[in-house]
């Protein structure tokens, strides 16, 4: 009998909350009321705002620095303060660094979380799409650092790249000397070492007796100087040379633009920290200082020695 009162209840009470919530106004509520959407694109942006804020409120603005700014201008006086745009490839980034610089709030939206509508939709749709999702705060803001770290990032990539092509250079030399039978990988670890680099440029220099080349090989090498010569006996086929001496000379290419990005982050980066907050450097000395006397006093002082000088 208590268990169908039970029921009898929790049926009574699911149906009140249908009802209520058929009653209720399900609309969404608007979280950046002065917002605008942005769809980018290679050669134009379109922009769209509020209707009340503009008697044209989707424009088309073409990618010319001259037309971001008017871009830039046109949002400011309609009073927007927030914008969704697309990450569209690179095309992005130059509107985002002059939206940035304005003081305007920019969200940085994946193309893919607004891709949630069949059929295809034009340039015009898709910016007042953006500005209809953001207005109810349907968007998530993609993580951007601040311009000084963009900036160090741009100089980490660019010398990523680099490494990388200096590390298929040194594929391609391996590749060469395999084709050649020259197995010298079977006795150094390292073809871009000191000791595989010393070889490789005497065997493009034209040095090719195997004991004279296995003499260019570092101490430490564990390997006798009787089994590097060995691993050197091949043949010396000139296209091969040919290439070898090219990836060389790439590799050689490669190693200084490294150099130069190292000499450019060093800049940007003695620049970067001379322009920190002095409190904030004394705070991290201080800091420093406090955690280098608690490791003294615990390394050197017993656990059981209290203040007044009296072992517990």
């Amino acid at each position: 009998m208590r268990t169908d009162k039970k029921l009898w209840r929790n049926r009574k009470a699911r149906k009140e909350l249908a009802r209520r919530l058929q009653s209720e106004n399900p609309g969404l509520e608007v979280v950046h009321p002065h917002a605008a959407g942005i769809d980018v694109g290679n050669s134009a942006h379109y922009v769209a705002v509020r209707p009340d804020r503009d008697p044209q409120p989707v424009r088309r603005f073409e990618c010319f620095t001259a037309d971001l700014y008017r871009l830039a201008d046109w949002l400011h006086s309609c009073g927007v303060k927030t914008i969704a745009l697309q990450s569209t490839g690179v095309y992005w980034i130059p509107l985002y660094d002059i939206l940035e610089e304005r003081g305007f709030e920019v969200y940085l939206v994946n193309a893919r979380h607004t891709k949630n509508l069949p059929g295809r939709k034009s340039d015009v749709q898709e910016s007042q799409w953006l500005l209809k999702l953001h207005t109810y705060g349907l968007l998530n803001n993609s993580f951007q650092p601040p311009s000084k770290i963009r900036t160090l990032r741009t100089y980490w990539r660019q010398r990523l790249q680099h490494v990388i092509g200096a590390a298929t250079c040194v594929q391609r030399m391996q590749k060469a000397l395999t084709q050649m039978n020259i197995q010298l990988a079977n006795v150094i670890s390292d073809l871009s070492g000191v000791t595989g680099q010393m070889i490789v440029r005497a065997i493009v220099a034209g040095e090719r007796n195997p004991r004279r080349l296995a003499e260019l090989s570092h101490p430490r090498i564990q390997a006798s100087h009787a089994e590097i010569a060995k691993s050197l006996e091949g043949t010396w086929r000139p296209e091969l040379i040919f290439i070898l001496q090219q990836e060389l000379e790439m590799y050689d290419t490669y190693q200084r633009r490294v150099a130069e990005c190292d000499r450019e982050l060093q800049k940007y980066l003695r620049a970067f920290t001379d322009t920190a907050p002095a409190p904030m450097k004394e705070d991290c000395l201080r800091k420093r200082r406090k955690n280098k006397t608690r490791i003294i006093r615990t390394s050197i002082w017993p656990t059981n020695y209290n203040a007044s000088s009296e072992w517990i």
